[in-house]
């Protein structure tokens, strides 16, 4: 292995680093909850079976984001940073699609649950949404890849975009059931849903989009299915060119770090569920008449 590219001038020796040591502190987190949750909470009203599915879920994020943040690739590029058949796009990609599956099925448990709870059918039906939306956008995801087809990155992102504003509709909808941390909780995942849209909407959908311009300014060959599966397979670049990586840093940096942690606070909230209803704004409103009628018995007893 050429360890040139790592020395300390080398500005993506430090962005490797950074992603590989976020990556072992989220590795971390997951066994930290997984220790702290395997044998459920006492008076949960989730079982442990559907405690372990979530953690499960979680896992596969949680540790898919991390084989991704150790061997960087680029997949329509087919550039790597190791010289290894795992940096090949094959690999990479499949594991990318079971990661971000199993993170779309965590939302929607979580908005099932609380829609339930609080009887929010706009939170609902917005749950039932995701999954399809993110299926399909990894079908053009693959699509993209094995053809070398930028356009269809800007689809699949759009789509990302598409179920994440259905998620934040969702969340919004929850906004008067709930007070205290969970208010704040569902203000805090409202706000990093519309900072990551922003960023989708002016940054990488653009991205995409130019450089799927500049293929076809340039002439660029578009590969078959069955060339691209070929393609994927076998051949991958390892480039320790910045220039190369400049594109996939920003939003590899994000991924790989803030939405992980939103997988581990999606688990943390589902295993929390007896916890929820206390926050309810009903319970508030039912716990503070009962206080004052017993005030006011209290005043007319003689």
């Amino acid at each position: 292995m050429n360890l040139v590219w790592q020395a300390r001038s080398n500005p993506l020796a430090w962005w490797w680093g950074f992603l590989t040591l976020v990556s072992g502190a989220n590795i971390a987190a997951w066994f930290l909850l997984y220790r702290e949750f395997q044998n459920n909470l006492p008076g949960s009203a989730s079982g442990p079976a559907d405690t372990q599915s979530m953690l499960v879920l979680c896992a596969a994020y949680v540790f898919g984001c991390a084989f991704r943040s150790v061997l960087p690739r680029a997949d329509v590029q087919r550039i790597c940073l190791f010289n290894t058949w795992l940096s090949s796009v094959m690999v990479g990609r499949t594991v990318a699609t079971i990661a971000e599956v199993c993170f779309a099925a965590q939302w929607v448990i979580i908005m099932g649950q609380l829609g339930r709870m609080t009887g929010a059918d706009t939170t609902v039906n917005a749950s039932l949404a995701i999954l399809p939306l993110i299926v399909i956008a990894e079908c053009f995801s693959w699509y993209a890849v094995l053809t070398k087809n930028f356009l269809l990155n800007a689809i699949e992102n759009s789509l990302w975009a598409v179920a994440f504003f259905i998620i934040a509709i969702g969340l919004c909808r929850l906004l008067p059931e709930f007070n205290g941390p969970v208010r704040l909780a569902l203000v805090v995942s409202i706000l990093g849903i519309a900072a990551y849209l922003a960023f989708l909407v002016t940054i990488d959908v653009p991205m995409y989009l130019s450089r799927w311009r500049a293929g076809l300014a340039e002439g660029s060959k578009l590969l078959g299915i069955i060339e691209g599966l070929r393609d994927v397979s076998t051949r991958w670049v390892v480039s320790h060119d910045i220039e190369h990586w400049k594109g996939e840093i920003a939003w590899m940096s994000l991924y790989f770090s803030a939405a992980v942690w939103a997988s581990l606070a999606l688990c943390v909230v589902y295993t929390l569920d007896d916890h929820l209803p206390r926050y309810r704004t009903d319970a508030v409103a039912v716990s503070w008449s009962s206080q004052a009628s017993a005030q006011s018995t209290d005043i007319r007893t003689p």
